[in-house]
């Protein structure tokens, strides 16, 4: 395959295709926030062949919009856009205490930028050109990072979910979730208080080719709701019409 290079900034395509299909988290998603249209499509385009979900962005203030929003697995920031800048976008993503790894871009080769990014709490950095292949290696290198620093329990109220055998517990009584249900349910703890959207819960645990039917999410809303009913969970799932779905704690009246 003959390399393919964009001019201001370049950003190489070779070697992208070597991929280990094997080690990639398919359902993982991917917040690219980079002003310059072009190399955003390319990136973009050359991501969901490597079985990314990606979400693009071409400003500083959607960028906090949808950082702030959604569960994102890895979010990439160019520091150089209009509206907010990526190293404000970083700062006040931090600021509300979003923990997403983040990889910064610019085209500047200045170590000033570095150092802010990096005190502000960036992850990484990359610095253009770049070869296609260090970014996919460094988003699996952020993505391995992430899954060693994650808690195998998390807790939401009076339960808590057991990544590692998909068990649901009050505390007394437990039972095991079915595949997608820990998937859906996951999304839901790990952002308790963030609306999830039909359309959300669709691309990252069936994937954008499924042949699923949109309502199968109401289904299993359905199905965790009954669950967590049996449970006594002090937990609900609170439907936003036309929006999503999030977690509600109900306190416990003495």
């Amino acid at each position: 395959m003959p390399h393919t290079m964009f001019c201001q900034p370049i950003i190489y395509w070779w070697q992208y295709t070597s991929i280990d299909w094997g080690n990639l988290d398919i359902a993982m998603r991917i917040l690219l926030a980079e002003d310059e249209k072009e190399l955003s499509n390319a990136l973009t385009a050359i991501l969901k062949h490597n079985n990314y979900s990606v979400d693009a962005v071409y400003d500083g203030a959607d960028a906090l919009d949808y950082g702030l929003s959604s569960n994102y697995d890895i979010i990439i920031l160019d520091i150089m856009m209009p509206k907010l800048s990526g190293l404000e976008v970083l700062k006040r993503l931090r600021e509300k205490g979003i923990q997403t790894p983040i990889l910064m871009l610019t085209a500047k080769a200045e170590i000033e930028d570095r150092i802010n990014g990096l005190d502000l709490g960036a992850d990484d950095y990359l610095s253009k050109p770049f070869a296609m292949g260090e970014l996919l290696a460094r988003i699996r290198a952020m993505g391995r990072r992430k899954s060693e620093f994650t808690p195998n329990v998390i807790a939401v109220g009076n339960i808590s979910l057991n990544k590692e055998n998909y068990e649901l517990s009050n505390g007394r009584d437990s039972l095991r979730l079915g595949n997608k249900e820990y998937q859906m349910l996951e999304m839901l703890m790990v952002n308790p208080k963030r609306l999830i959207s039909t359309e959300q819960f669709m691309e990252r645990i069936w994937g954008y080719d499924a042949q699923a039917e949109i309502n199968v999410v109401w289904v299993y809303i359905s199905y965790l709701r009954k669950k967590l009913d049996s449970l006594e969970a002090n937990v609900k799932i609170k439907a936003v019409r036309g929006v999503g779905y999030q977690l509600e704690i109900h306190e416990v009246q003495v």
